[in-house]
């Protein structure tokens, strides 16, 4: 497992924002799981096949071809993996107590994400294309622009 997937500061991207594979089955579900549980709607969606969503993964350092990890910014900061999970997940409103689940060791829980993660497709399918949000959480996904650093 590379050291990079540690969190890392990142600018010029609005907080909320979690970059996810739209292809995958268990991804499309992960997002609708905290769309339904966001009441603040504090969280948004790029998928990493949309040009807001790649470039984003490519400033990560993330395949767009082959995604490793989810990822989340939240206050100035990219979380991955595992971090990423509990990071949003603690947020959604009744789910504080997840927030306990960082006192695992970070190699466990990141080995328990990565054999998922590398089984996805076959554990769960793959859908032909990316999510397509109905009209009522359209709102919740990031547009196809991505500003550069700072902006």
């Amino acid at each position: 497992m590379r050291n990079r997937w540690q969190p890392q500061p990142l600018d010029g991207i609005a907080d909320g924002v979690i970059l996810f594979d739209g292809v995958c089955v268990f991804c499309s579900r992960w997002v609708r799981f905290v769309i339904e549980r966001d009441r603040a709607a504090r969280f948004r969606f790029a998928p990493v096949q949309s040009r807001y969503g790649a470039a984003l993964a490519a400033r990560l350092g993330i395949s767009v071809e082959n995604s490793e990890t989810n990822a989340v910014v939240l206050d100035g900061c990219a979380y991955f993996k595992s971090d990423a999970a509990i990071a949003v997940v603690s947020r959604l409103a009744g789910w504080a107590w997840a927030r306990r689940l960082a006192a695992v060791p970070r190699p466990l829980r990141d080995w328990l994400y990565d054999w998922i993660a590398a089984n996805r497709y076959r554990l769960f399918g793959r859908n032909a294309s990316c999510l397509v949000p109905t009209p009522e959480i359209a709102g919740r996904f990031v547009a196809d622009d991505l500003p550069a650093a700072g902006q």
